[in-house]
């Protein structure tokens, strides 16, 4: 299928061989059925309306996968959304293992790719958790090492709740001490819990 909404980025990442190939081209069928600009971002095709993405598709080891953005405030009649991590809190994906299940889900698919479009174009938007919960062990270690504090700060929202989640999960006090420990150093450098 020819369409002069397609981005030639996402042709020739289409052309190399990899995995999941069949299946992402698929998808693109699909979604470019909807009424979708179609952009490549982030080294993966992205679909978006008034410049707002809406999905994307990106493939892992083990499935490929539809993201959607604002996942969150889709209605999900058939329970097949899924929260990649817990610190994600907007996004959602429909994993894929296989063509066929792309093709058995066909309609399915572009009618929450349609309803993704209509968060869209109403302005919708997910109310984000803004509170980090600080445990106790990390605050004292901010008062000891007042940079560490500042580094802590610049990280991303998502990171600082990982680190704040993975840190707080510990039962023990000298857990979290010696988690906290061993994470000093990325924090300083910028890094994520998982970079």
């Amino acid at each position: 299928m020819t369409d002069s909404r397609m981005n030639p980025k996402v042709d020739q990442f289409l052309s190399k061989p990899k995995n999941w190939q069949q299946e992402f081209k698929k998808l693109r069928d699909i979604i470019m059925d909807c009424d979708v600009t179609e952009e490549f971002k982030w080294g993966k095709p992205c679909y978006t309306v008034q410049n707002k993405n809406v999905v994307l598709m990106h493939g892992f080891k083990e499935y490929c996968a539809l993201l959607f953005h604002k996942g969150v405030l889709l209605k999900d009649p058939h329970g097949i959304l899924i929260q990649q991590t817990e610190n994600v809190q907007a996004a959602r994906q429909i994993r894929f293992t296989n063509l066929q299940q792309i093709n058995d889900m066909e309609n399915i698919i572009k009618d929450y790719v349609d309803e993704a479009i209509e968060v869209e174009k109403a302005g919708l938007e997910v109310e984000m958790k803004k509170e980090i919960e600080i445990p106790e062990e990390l605050q004292d270690k901010f008062n000891e090492m007042p940079e560490l504090k500042t580094a802590f700060e610049e990280l991303t929202p998502g990171r600082q709740r990982a680190y704040s989640l993975y840190f707080s999960k510990a039962k023990q006090s000298k857990t979290r001490v010696s988690r906290i420990e061993k994470y000093v150093q990325p924090i300083l450098n910028g890094k994520g819990l998982n970079d």
